[in-house]
């Protein structure tokens, strides 16, 4: 068996066995692959797509290329969950303290933003003294302590779907389902969890712009995660708009405290209380979807998702009191309204431009070593559908140099589109697929 003979098999439009993956994902990462042959092996993947088995056993080669998080200590179901990515997704920072008041454990490995999509890490980060890095020692007693850890990846978890994933993004190979799902789904299985709950995101803010290719990416994980013994249940999700009203690192944090303390914006409450039953439900906690979301409801009435929370924060050395009064939290030198020139009905917010101008006011990274600025980014005063007057506030901008509020404020006015026909209110969640 060589590389060269498994390049021209994938070419050749011949199915590959579990053994040829497994020694390219083996050559690739320890480096007696090189890039150019590896570059022509995704190629003939983008170009000629895969069977089921052949991203399964791709899928189980990547997760098996470096360390695997071993959560059996803590005795119980955990419930892994992923989003594919969006703007304003601060899913995590509510969804994931509100299961846990309800008693299933949650460990959470996270990333950090990369372009127009936010992170969790960063986010979590935003908060002083938050620690993001400890080790999985602490990780595990933390859960075992508080029911809840959320930290950034400090294993070496899937590291060939790294490598793989670098070289897709240089050679234009990145909106490919078998390569897609295989990079999720690997770190999945390498985190440790036994069953996983996937916001497969859709739309404008999406890496999947239709519902038949989101669609298509969530059959994929859900037989991948049938072949390696990981139930799996895909939510499908609209990101034509951003998630809730805040986007930026230390404004979203804000809007996450204040919807465990009630506020809940409805598109928000829709997608965290779905993901969320279905969490549930897979931790063998209630079978009833339904009942699952009064429950969560219930907590957030009574304040155990905010304690939650609170417990989370404090556990990893963060301050709460940022959490007890936001005002803390260190504002933006410039703070601006933006108002509507004309009355109508938003049509439209495309969520990947309105990520796009966020980083470009310095709350993402263009190159993984970029620094990020947490008091930046804006606040919707509207969403698609709703009526807005003219001179009505639409926005309120949070940036730290003239020249880049000047900029959002000219691009967001082109963004944010209106026009006197009414609409129906954008559907949340699009399907559910299990």
């Amino acid at each position: 068996m060589n590389i060269l003979e498994i390049i021209e098999k994938k070419r050749d439009k011949k199915e590959l066995s579990k053994e040829e993956l497994g020694y390219f994902i083996k050559g690739y990462t320890n480096d007696t692959i090189a890039d150019y042959q590896a570059a022509a092996f995704i190629m003939a993947v983008y170009l000629n797509g895969m069977t089921k088995q052949e991203t399964a056993d791709l899928t189980i080669a990547m997760a098996n290329s470096g360390e695997k998080l071993d959560l059996s200590t803590l005795n119980e179901i955990i419930v892994d969950k992923h989003s594919t990515g969006g703007v304003g997704d601060k899913v995590s920072l509510i969804l994931l303290p509100l299961v846990a008041s309800l008693g299933v454990p949650v460990a959470k490995m996270s990333g950090r933003g990369l372009g127009f999509t936010g992170g969790t890490i960063d986010k979590l980060e935003s908060i002083p003294g938050y620690q993001t890095g400890i080790d999985i020692q602490a990780f595990v007693k933390n859960v075992q302590k508080v029911g809840i850890s959320m930290i950034s990846q400090t294993l070496n978890l899937a590291p060939a779907d790294k490598k793989i994933y670098s070289l897709r993004d240089s050679i234009s190979c990145v909106e490919s389902i078998p390569l897609i799902a295989s990079s999720i789904m690997s770190k999945k299985i390498a985190s440790g969890a036994q069953k996983i709950v996937l916001d497969v995101t859709c739309g404008s803010g999406a890496f999947m712009q239709s519902k038949e290719r989101a669609e298509e990416l969530a059959r994929e994980m859900i037989e991948i995660g049938k072949l390696a013994d990981k139930e799996t249940v895909c939510v499908l999700t609209n990101m034509d708009e951003p998630l809730g009203y805040a986007v930026g690192n230390s404004l979203e944090v804000i809007e996450a405290i204040q919807f465990l303390k009630g506020d809940m914006p409805e598109d928000l409450k829709e997608v965290v209380f779905t993901l969320g039953a279905y969490m549930i439900k897979l931790a063998g906690k209630g079978n009833n979807i339904e009942e699952n979301k009064q429950r969560m409801l219930e907590n957030v009435k009574n304040g155990k998702g905010y304690q939650k929370f609170l417990q989370l924060v404090e556990n990893q050395g963060g301050d709460i009191s940022y959490i007890e009064n936001t005002d803390q939290f260190s504002k933006a030198n410039y703070i601006e309204k933006v108002y509507s020139h004309q009355s109508g009905y938003i049509q439209s917010m495309n969520a990947k431009d309105i990520g796009k101008i966020v980083c470009d006011l310095g709350a993402g990274r263009i190159r993984k070593e970029d620094d990020i600025d947490n008091s930046v980014g804006i606040i919707l005063k509207k969403k698609v559908s709703e009526k807005v007057e003219e001179h009505e506030e639409l926005v309120t901008i949070y940036a730290n140099s003239e020249e880049k509020l000047k900029e959002a404020k000219k691009k967001l006015l082109e963004v944010i589109k209106i026009e006197d026909k009414e609409l129906e209110k954008p559907k949340m969640i699009l399907e559910i697929m299990q």
